[in-house]
């Protein structure tokens, strides 16, 4: 069974995340992509020849031969877009963060339900060459108990960017909502949904008009998990640290996917896709025998492709779904828990 699948925007995420993903999955068909530039158009059209290019997404959500629909758009849009698409039978991929608000969310999941259709939300970060490390670091138990988890997710732009709804302060943005998102999926794929939050927001840049910097403590039982963000960070910061009662582990670098992705060079094909370079792997400390180890880890290699075949699987309804659209709804809540903890300067019980 092939799945058609229909790309809602080819800005940035449309362009690098979405559309060369689907076209290298077997068992996917680029199908229709909606977009209204003409520079956008242009390049669709150069790399996707054969796809549909049409003007309104109703286009994509009315057409019968297409099964999935793939929303690549502003936050702003994500319920509306996302409800119209279930109401008219398709599946839905909604681009992270998930909605605005939890409450969206629930309607959301209400309506897949009810009309049995899958309902996703694209957090590719879980497909991270370092967030897969960590995952394998953590299991290996040369840490011994974990106590602390850090996680860093930095930009250096400090500048505010023209012409983008990323900066506009509108519902739904800021680097909570953007980058946050990912950190706040990861912590809970590691340790679950947390017993409360707290955390410190803040706009460091000049005018800027969205919050760009983040601190978020998640509190569990025996483990401090902080996350942080922000767009004045010139430096290089580990990417993770994590301290446990045998030892740390402590990882610098990007994960290569997204660069590789925009220049658009390499196939997702090639046996080396997704692998970092040794100067970028992780250093693990650990006691052995009363001697210290320094012991350099090979990253796992990323996978992108991983979340679209997983989706592939679960439509054919050969395979549980990675990222459920519960999860995702909790990401919002910890976010929206976040915002009320900078507000009200306290930590707040997490409560759904």
């Amino acid at each position: 069974m092939t799945i058609n699948v229909g790309l809602v925007g080819y800005g940035m995420g449309g362009r690098i995340f979405h559309a060369p993903l689907i076209n290298y999955v077997p068992g996917l068909h680029l199908h229709s992509i909606r977009e209204t530039r003409d520079e956008r158009i242009a390049h669709a059209r150069q790399y996707y020849p054969d796809v549909n290019i049409v003007p309104d997404a109703l286009d994509i959500f009315s057409d019968p031969e297409i099964d999935l629909a793939v929303l690549a758009v502003p936050n702003k849009f994500h319920y509306e877009l996302a409800m119209e698409a279930l109401r008219q039978d398709k599946h839905v991929i909604v681009e992270k963060p998930f909605t605005v608000t939890s409450a969206e969310a629930d309607k959301l999941i209400e309506e897949a339900e009810k009309r049995n259709k899958i309902l996703s939300v694209y957090q590719n970060r879980r497909f991270d060459s370092d967030f897969l490390t960590v995952r394998r670091v953590l299991k290996n138990g040369k840490l011994g108990r974990l106590v602390e988890y850090e996680a860093h997710y930095d930009r250096f732009r400090n500048s505010l960017r023209p012409s983008t709804w990323k900066e506009e302060g509108t519902p739904g943005t800021g680097l909570l909502y953007d980058l946050g998102s990912h950190l706040i999926d990861q912590a809970q794929q590691l340790f679950g949904v947390p017993q409360a939050v707290t955390a410190f927001l803040d706009s460091q840049r000049d005018n800027s008009r969205i919050p760009d910097s983040f601190e978020v403590i998640l509190h569990y039982n025996g483990v401090k998990v902080t996350l942080k963000s922000g767009m004045l960070v010139k430096a290089p910061l580990p990417k993770y640290i994590l301290l446990g009662t045998h030892g740390a582990f402590v990882k610098y670098g990007e994960d290569v996917q997204e660069a590789t992705l925009n220049e658009g060079k390499k196939s997702l094909s090639e046996s080396d896709w997704g692998e970092e370079p040794p100067e970028n792997w992780g250093i693990l400390h650990y006691e052995k025998d009363g001697e210290t180890i320094r012991e350099s880890v090979e990253s796992t290699p990323g996978n992108y492709a991983g979340f679209y075949e997983n989706v592939r699987d679960a439509v054919q309804g050969g395979g549980e779904l990675f990222v459920t659209p519960g999860q995702a709804r909790n990401t919002i809540r910890i976010i929206e828990l976040a915002q009320q903890s900078n507000n009200e300067k306290r930590t707040i019980p997490f409560e759904n």
